[in-house]
C-alpha cells in the first residue's frame, strides 16, 4: 500500500486492519441488510477506544492525532461504511461537547458516549434544509429556567438508537444548539428505513412538539450553532467522510485483485486482458492519489494551517467521487457476481453513492472550492 505514514502510524494501522477484518468485516452485510448495528460492535468500538479517540487523555479519550484518527476511519470504512459512520457521529457530538458545553454536560455525557453505554446524534438536517444549513426552521423558545423546541429534523444519523441529541434552532433568530435527552417529553422519533447505502445508519425524523429542556442543556452562546459548534461539528464529519472513501476504495480495490486473478475467461485469469488491466491501474492510482490528500488534509489540521478546512473540503470531494467511481468498476470487473446479494462490492457500489452526499454534496463542494481557487489568486 503507497503512503507517506510513519512507521508507527504503518504499525497502527495493522491494528486498526486487524480489529476491521475480525470484528466488523464479517458483520457488515448482515448490519447492511437488516438495517441496524448490533450493541455487541458498538462495545467492541468502545473497548478498543474508537470511540470519541480524539477526546484528550484527560477528558477519558486516547488524544489520537489527526492523521491516524484518519487511518482509524479509512479502515473502518473499508470494512463497514455504517460502523464508520456511526463513530463518525458520536465523535461529531463528544467533540461538540467537549470544545463548547460546561463542565456539567462534559461530565454527563462524555464518558457514557465513549464508554458505548450511551448514544448520541447530530440533528441538523431538515426536511426543508440540507446545504443551506444556515435555514433552519426548528425553534427555541425561552421559558423562565427552560427552552421549548418545536419543528422537524430529518435524515438524523442513528436517531432511532440515541440516548442524546445535539439539536440546532432558532433562538430568538440566532443558531443555537442544545443537548435534548430522548426521554424528553415532545420529542418522538420516526424510524426511517429501506436507504441506498449506509442502511444500518439508523436515520430517523425527530419531532419536536413542546419538547422542554433545561436552560443548563443550551451548549455554547446563544447564536453560536452553526459558526461554531456545527461547523467544527461538521469538518470532523467531512474529514472522517474523506478517509472513509478511500477505505472504501481501498476495499473494492483488493475485492478485484483477488477476483480478477481467479477469474478465467478465454483460456487466462482475466488480470491478464488488458482491459482489466486499465481498470485496475486507474483504480490503484485514484485511491493512492485520494489517500495522499486526505494525509495533507490531516497534516493540514495537525498544524493548525487556515486552510485546513478547505483542505479537508478537497480530500472529501476527490475521495468521494474515486470511491463512486472504483464501485462502479468494482461492479463491473465482477460482472454478474457483482450484482448478487452476496456479493461485498454491491454494497459498495450504493454506499458509494450516498458518500458523495454527506458531510456536502459533490456540488457544494464543488462551489465552495471554485471560491478558495479566486481566493489564492487575488
Amino acid at each position: 500500500m503507497l503512503n507517506h505514514f510513519t512507521q508507527e502510524q504503518t504499525e497502527t494501522q495493522r491494528t486498526f486492519r486487524q480489529f476491521a477484518d475480525r470484528t466488523l468485516m464479517p458483520h457488515a452485510a448482515r448490519f447492511d441488510s437488516s438495517q441496524l448495528i448490533s450493541r455487541d460492535v458498538i462495545s467492541a468500538l468502545a473497548e478498543n477506544g474508537y470511540i470519541g479517540s480524539m477526546i484528550p487523555d484527560e477528558l477519558g479519550g486516547s488524544g489520537l492525532p489527526q492523521v491516524e484518527y484518519g487511518i482509524l476511519s479509512e479502515e473502518l470504512g473499508r470494512a463497514c461504511q455504517s460502523v464508520r459512520n456511526f463513530v463518525a457521529v458520536q465523535d461529531m457530538v463528544v467533540h461538540s461537547i467537549e470544545k463548547w458545553g460546561t463542565s456539567q454536560q462534559r461530565n454527563q455525557w462524555l464518558p457514557p458516549v465513549m464508554a458505548g453505554e450511551s448514544t448520541a446524534a447530530f440533528a441538523l438536517t431538515e426536511p426543508g434544509v440540507g446545504s443551506d444549513a444556515a435555514a433552519v426552521e426548528v425553534t427555541a423558545t425561552a421559558h423562565g429556567t427552560e427552552f421549548e423546541l418545536d419543528g422537524t429534523k430529518e435524515w438524523i444519523s442513528f436517531a432511532q438508537l440515541a440516548d442524546v441529541f445535539i439539536v440546532f434552532a432558532r433562538l430568538d433568530g440566532r443558531h443555537t444548539a442544545f443537548l435534548v435527552e430522548r426521554d424528553t417529553e415532545g420529542l418522538v422519533v420516526e424510524p426511517m428505513d429501506g436507504l441506498l447505502g449506509l442502511r444500518a445508519s439508523m436515520l430517523g425524523r425527530v419531532h419536536f412538539g413542546g419538547c422542554r429542556i433545561p436552560a443548563e442543556n443550551l451548549v455554547g452562546n446563544p447564536g453560536t450553532g452553526l459558526a461554531f459548534v456545527a461547523s467544527s461539528a461538521l469538518d470532523l464529519g467531512r474529514y472522517s467522510t474523506a478517509w472513509g472513501s478511500v477505505g472504501l476504495s481501498q476495499a473494492c480495490l483488493e475485492a478485484c485483485v483477488e477476483y480478477t486473478g481467479r477469474r478465467r475467461q478465454y483460456g487466462t485469469e482475466i488480470k491478464n486482458h488488458q482491459l482489466v488491466q486499465h481498470m485496475l491501474a486507474d483504480m490503484i492510482t485514484d485511491t493512492t492519489a485520494a489517500r495522499l490528500l486526505c494525509h495533507h488534509a490531516g497534516v493540514s489540521k495537525e498544524k493548525g494551517d487556515l486552510d485546513a478546512p478547505n483542505h479537508t473540503l478537497m480530500a472529501k470531494y476527490r475521495a468521494s467521487t474515486v470511491a463512486a467511481k472504483s464501485a462502479s468498476d468494482a461492479v463491473q470487473l465482477h460482472g454478474a457476481r457483482g450484482i448478487g446479494s452476496a456479493s461485498a462490492v454491491q454494497r459498495h457500489y450504493r454506499d458509494a453513492k450516498v458518500l458523495e452526499i454527506i458531510e456536502g454534496t459533490t456540488q457544494m463542494q464543488q462551489t465552495l472550492l471554485g471560491q478558495f481557487a479566486h481566493s489564492l489568486t487575488r
